[in-house]
């Protein structure tokens, strides 16, 4: 993986380009207490990805660029992540008392086994996970490889608009990157979350600070978008913004909620079983909820009767400390779809290595 870790702290913007819009996230520390600076969210137009992959090109320039000057911050260093098909994530065990180095070479001897593309076409990269020996006196390792054409293209166009990537992540290890900076949370205790974007679901699982389980379903608030299209003869963008300004006809609630609510429950149920059977975990009592359906008001209420669990949205800004020049009533419209965001904007104040 390119430049996964880097070798210091320095102050970067969480970049989290999506399908659907690109958000921006810029966050200042102070000791443990985050203060968040500004925020954007901007929308791309068109079908610009195919499979998580970008096509239209053009698209999701001019959204950079809109995304920029909504920021307004002129630092040029941004951390973003990738996901998909091609994005591969192994636990590996390991000698301990291992540098660096040595690791690296001990995992590129056996990467031919492990990933199933040719070296020469992904970057790799690693992290020990737990300090502690296994039952096989073995540590772990978190293997981490992506297809460079994902990467590349993201970074050329980071380059076009003037932005340098410090950290390329994973988005689901960047989901639980916010939910361990951002949710208070027992020792010991999983929190367990879910993220609906534009065509997937994704579902996190965090314990002690580590991520224990992430999986990807495909799901997402385009089912709901799409009905709503055709049910009211207008364009996709036209929906998303009256979804989000709270404009649309109160019909909707009857005409599409009901079957959308129906479809997310049955792709979380799918979610939790897949979770529990994977990680050995018990059924969560609790979960949280983020992402594009942050912008569906009964949904936690309407989820928690139907799965029979508490379920939260996700708010990482609700007792974080604002500048003055946050719009709060704005971040409250699109806080959900920030999630990712707040998480790479969290990479800055954590150590990493190359």
């Amino acid at each position: 993986m390119k430049n996964l870790f880097g070798p210091k702290v320095q102050k970067m913007i969480g970049l989290d380009i999506g399908t659907r819009f690109i958000k921006a996230v810029v966050l200042e520390k102070s000791g443990e207490q985050f203060n968040l600076q500004a925020f954007a969210c901007e929308p791309i137009l068109g079908n610009a990805f195919a499979e998580r992959e970008i096509k239209d090109f053009e698209a999701v320039s001019h959204a950079l660029k809109k995304m920029k000057l909504a920021l307004k911050n002129k630092n040029k260093l941004v951390a973003i992540a990738v996901s998909g098909s091609t994005v591969l994530n192994k636990v590996v065990y390991m000698d301990p008392g291992q540098t660096d180095h040595e690791l690296e070479s001990q995992i590129e001897l056996e990467a031919d086994s492990l990933i199933p593309y040719p070296l020469s076409e992904v970057y790799i990269d690693f992290e020990e996970i737990n300090d502690s020996l296994t039952s096989n006196n073995k540590v772990e390792v978190l293997l981490s490889a992506v297809h460079k054409e994902l990467v590349d293209r993201r970074i050329t166009l980071l380059g076009e608009v003037g932005y340098e990537a410090k950290i390329v992540d994973i988005e689901s290890y960047a989901l639980g990157a916010a939910i361990s900076s951002f949710y208070p949370y027992e020792t010991d205790e999983t929190v367990c979350c879910i993220n609906v974007g534009a065509s997937h679901l994704q579902m996190c699982a965090v314990k002690n600070g580590q991520v224990i389980y992430t999986k990807d379903h495909n799901f997402g608030m385009d089912a709901l978008i799409q009905d709503l299209s055709v049910l009211y003869s207008q364009e996709r963008s036209q929906i998303e913004q009256q979804l989000t300004d709270g404009t649309l006809p109160e019909a909707w609630k009857q005409d599409a909620y009901p079957m959308f609510l129906a479809n997310l429950q049955q792709n979380i149920n799918r979610a939790i079983q897949l979770y529990i059977s994977a990680s050995k975990e018990a059924r969560p009592s609790s979960l949280l909820i983020c992402g594009g359906a942050g912008h569906l008001t009964s949904l936690p209420e309407d989820l928690t009767a139907d799965l029979g669990i508490d379920v939260t949205f996700f708010n990482p800004f609700a007792d974080m400390a604002k500048a003055e020049s946050v719009n709060q009533g704005e971040l409250e419209q699109v806080s959900g779809q920030l999630i990712i965001a707040a998480g790479l904007a969290s990479r800055s104040f954590q150590p990493w290595h190359i």
